[in-house]
């Protein structure tokens, strides 16, 4: 699984809504079924699996044809390793429902997600060691970290409702390749090659717990029946034909939910809802800028707007490191607020940290008898904008071109910005050095922040 440092807040749906996601997966659906169906006379052999004889009943009591036995074979052993069938009495003892099977129509949403992330598991078990089948204590070590990193790694590239689906090679390379390797080499694509079609495999067989949309692999490639290379460019068509996979929601509940068992940090949004603005400002400053405003618009929406502008402004107040981006999330936070917020701006209009976003706040919205900002004050925002973004995005495209407007704006800029009595003068004007592509201003840029590194003192 990843490090919990990079993993991306999730947007799940309600508890409600993923129990019924779970409620129709193909595969806990069947092993329900065959939970309920089975008896006292049901015969099964040493190891609880159903005889060869109970096969054909079973695949009825599942809707399908007698012969096709393969998938009840499987509900079946799902159903015994989950728990929602029990054996009593010893070897081929009598069969009956576990306690489990009744919470799936009686149980709360939390009580069938519980139920659900237990067939999950066993599942998941026998994707990653299939010899053993599912829960076997053989379970093969390697192959189940494997599994693992790629589900960590699709956890990360659809953990949002609008990520497409992910090509299996990539997701096979994510794992394989390693970061900055530059053009893989033959090895790492055979690895790749040969992960593929075992991913192919798991997925196909992780896909009736509702965990993942999976497209397969075309047969025709694992054949080895079609050319290794398309006769031409390669599009959507021929990507897809190697495998396209994407977490569901109830896919992204599951994953979130090992991750939390296993220690991990693995955000949601509206987890900050219910805590202080001081929590809310923290927590979303690496947030992307949609879950940054979902998060907020939850945390917003239990607050009266004039409590709330107050609490996040003073939650905002700071030099340490983090206080730029607090500020730069506040300001976002604010836009979000109608005119009945407006006395809380109004409170801070002489604030030293705080003056600058609420001109702004009040500019925008027409506010009359908003008192001018000094240049110190224009000075001391901009560099505390500039500190905000380079925390937030650090040298994006977005950030480059900020630094090119305010350089183009302010003639004079860099005669003064050095004096700005802000922690982070030297660092801003060493990145505007850096970033813009005038040579003449970045040297004018680099000499300021030498200036303002000696009157640091450093």
């Amino acid at each position: 699984m990843p490090d919990s440092s990079s993993l991306p807040p999730v947007r799940l749906p309600s508890e409600a809504e993923l129990a019924r996601d779970a409620l129709t997966a193909p595969l806990l659906s069947r092993a329900a079924r065959l939970a309920r169906w089975a008896g006292p006379r049901t015969r099964v052999d040493a190891d609880g699996a159903l005889v060869a004889e109970q096969l054909p009943a079973a695949a009825e009591a599942l809707g399908l044809g007698a012969d096709d036995t393969e998938p009840a074979g499987e509900a079946w052993r799902i159903a015994l390793a989950a728990g929602l069938v029990e054996i009593a009495d010893g070897e081929a003892g009598t069969v009956t429902a576990g306690p489990d099977v009744a919470l799936l129509t009686g149980g709360s949403p939390r009580d069938v997600l519980r139920v659900w992330r237990g067939v999950l598991e066993t599942a998941l078990a026998g994707a990653a060691a299939p010899g053993d089948g599912p829960g076997g204590a053989g379970r093969n070590t390697a192959g189940a970290r494997f599994l693992d990193d790629v589900l960590g790694s699709l956890y990360l590239l659809t953990a949002d409702a609008e990520d497409g689906p992910v090509p299996l090679p990539a997701l096979a390379a994510s794992v394989i390749v390693p970061d900055g390797a530059g053009r893989p080499t033959n090895d790492m694509l055979e690895r790749v090659s040969e992960a593929l079609v075992r991913l192919d495999g798991q997925f196909r067989a992780l896909a009736p717990t509702g965990l993942v949309e999976y497209r397969p692999v075309d047969e025709a490639l694992l054949a080895g029946d079609a050319p290794e290379e398309p006769p031409g460019p390669i599009d959507a068509a021929d990507v897809a034909r190697y495998g396209m996979v994407r977490l569901t929601p109830l896919g992204r509940y599951g994953l979130r939910a090992r991750l939390l068992a296993a220690g991990r940090n693995a955000p949601a949004v509206g987890d900050l809802a219910g805590k202080g603005a001081d929590a809310l400002l923290d927590g979303i400053a690496g947030f992307p800028p949609a879950a940054a405003r979902a998060e907020t618009e939850q945390w917003l929406a239990l607050r009266q707007p004039l409590d709330a502008a107050r609490e996040l402004l003073a939650a905002s107040r700071g030099a340490d490191p983090g206080a730029p981006l607090r500020r730069l999330r506040c300001q976002q936070a604010l836009a979000l607020l109608g005119e009945a917020a407006e006395p809380a701006l109004r409170e801070v209009l002489d604030d030293a940290e705080l003056g600058g976003l609420a001109r702004v706040w009040l500019a925008e919205r027409g506010a009359a008898d908003v008192p001018p900002p000094s240049q110190d004050l224009v000075f001391w925002l901009t560099v505390d904008t500039v500190a905000a973004q380079l925390a937030a995005e650090d040298d994006s495209g977005e950030l480059r071109f900020l630094v090119e407007a305010l350089a183009e704006r302010h003639d004079d800029f860099f005669t003064g910005a050095w004096r700005v009595d802000h922690p982070a003068t030297a660092e801003v004007l060493e990145a505007m050095g850096r970033l813009h592509p005038d040579r003449k201003v970045a040297k004018e840029a680099r000499r300021a922040a030498f200036k303002a590194r000696s009157q640091q003192g450093g």
